[in-house]
């Protein structure tokens, strides 16, 4: 960086997004969180769909690429992997970098079931993995009214936003 190169702003910005088919015999875990379904997510690991979406935002903000460059579908390791867990490795290369979490905003759309009264313990979930302030996580829950193939009960979908910032 020269004299005349700005200097890169304190405040980073990322978006994250991640889908999962919905499949019969698996559990539906979104946030950390178990919820009572007749179907659950397929994935590599838990297919936990928010918290992917928290991760690749975190990720992207902070210049890190993407959840399958840190955690490949094609590594043994990360077969069944508790997708907070994966969190909490992100929330480590952050702080190793010295950046922090202002905060985090997630949009989750499933047809079904209804996610209401399960958004304060995935909210819960999150902040105590990032070690930061539930208030600075928000989640939302919508329906896809119907349509595509979140609509027809096949997938369900989450994105995030996420800010962070250098001291």
């Amino acid at each position: 960086m020269t004299s005349d190169t700005p200097k890169i702003p304190p405040f980073r910005i990322g978006e994250g997004w991640d889908t999962h088919a919905l499949v019969p015999g698996r559990p539906l875990i979104i946030g950390g969180v178990e919820v009572p379904h007749t179907t659950g997510l397929l994935g590599h690991s838990d297919a936990d769909v928010l918290v992917h979406a928290i991760i690749d935002a975190l990720l992207g903000a902070a210049g890190l690429g993407d959840i399958g460059g840190l955690f490949p579908d094609t590594e043994a390791r990360f077969k069944g992997a508790d997708s907070l867990v994966l969190l909490a490795e992100v929330a480590r290369l952050l702080a190793a970098r010295g950046l922090y979490i202002g905060n985090i905003d997630c949009t989750v759309v499933a047809q079904a079931p209804k996610l209401a009264p399960y958004i304060p313990a995935m909210r819960e979930h999150i902040a105590r993995v990032l070690a930061i302030d539930e208030s600075q996580v928000n989640v939302k829950a919508k329906t896809a009214e119907k349509l595509g193939p979140v609509g027809q009960g096949l997938s369900m979908e989450a994105r995030a936003v996420a800010l962070i910032y250098a001291l």
